[in-house]
């Protein structure tokens, strides 16, 4: 995974070893807003599934900074409790610029955690907005913290944060507001197309505090009901195709960031960018010349 994480070239090989044992792990996504108490709620999630002796895989993404390109990786300090756990494994992950709420390493580093055999793997993103959706890529279950006192509450659940989530957690419930966030979610579902669908599945939403391990209990039967409904309603083989394909979407994007990333600064990337300059070759041309000579 530091290889994954690092782009080396040699980490390739691994995962194509890796692949054919992968397939048995079931993906949860943790998203939401930064300060929801994402942290904190995977921390007492991790313990409910050790309470069920499920083993639990994570990786959290945080923030990297724009000038450094580090991170402080405070979710894995947080998690701190369950360091000496052998069915525990936390990885915190910085995005290094990336968009989407995930790393570019994550789709890979999922597939290895999964090959490693653990029966839970959480993906808790950054912490996302409206347009930050890629976790929906990943995940079987999305669950999005939201909390009271974001300001403009409906702003918090338009488009498409919307979509993606199958379970609501309203954290942070015991502040003033935390009722009025879930009656604006339950309306902005029942506006849904789809909540007429006998067989659609209609989102849950749950109050929870994570610091007094409140609400966990509920959440956690939400994801089972979840899961239950997905073997009811969609063979595994579609729900893996639905999985492959936005995995190889994954890959592809990341392979062509890379690809543009090993074309910067080089005399070719120079040349157009100058001819810009000089208006002898518009944007859009230059744009076109260095698409050919990435391939």
């Amino acid at each position: 995974m530091r290889w994954l994480d690092d782009g080396r070239p040699e980490a390739r090989a691994e995962l194509d070893a890796l692949y054919p044992h992968t397939g048995n792990a079931y993906f949860i996504g943790i998203t939401g807003h930064p300060g929801s108490g994402k942290s904190t709620l995977v921390d007492a999630f991790i313990r409910l599934c050790r309470e069920r002796d499920l083993t639990v895989a994570c990786i959290a993404v945080d923030p990297s900074s724009p000038f450094s390109g580090g991170a402080i990786l405070g979710d894995r300090v947080r998690m701190n409790r369950h360091a000496l756990d052998d069915g525990v494994f936390i990885r915190s992950v910085a995005t290094r610029g990336n968009l989407g709420g995930l790393s570019r390493s994550t789709p890979a580093s999922v597939q290895v955690m999964d090959a490693m055999g653990f029966d839970i793997v959480l993906i808790e993103t950054v912490g996302v907005g409206q347009d930050e959706i890629d976790i929906v890529r990943l995940a079987d279950t999305n669950v999005v913290v939201m909390v009271p006192g974001l300001g403009d509450d409906i702003q918090a659940t338009k488009a498409g944060v919307m979509e993606i989530a199958d379970i609501f957690a309203v954290n942070k419930s015991d502040l003033d507001g935390a009722d009025r966030v879930v009656r604006e979610i339950k309306t902005m579902l029942s506006m849904n197309e789809s909540a007429d669908d006998e067989d659609a599945w209609i989102p849950s939403v749950l109050k929870t505090v994570a610091t007094h391990q409140e609400g966990l209990e509920p959440l956690f039967e939400a994801v089972e009901a979840h899961r239950d409904w997905l073997q009811a309603h969609r063979s595994d083989r579609d729900r893996d195709r639905q999985r492959i394909e936005q995995l190889v979407r994954l890959v592809i994007s990341g392979e062509f960031d890379a690809r543009i990333g090993r074309l910067l600064g080089t005399d070719t990337w120079k040349s157009h960018l100058e001819a810009v300059l000089d208006r002898t070759e518009t944007p859009y041309e230059a744009a076109d010349a260095l698409f050919d000579e990435i391939f």
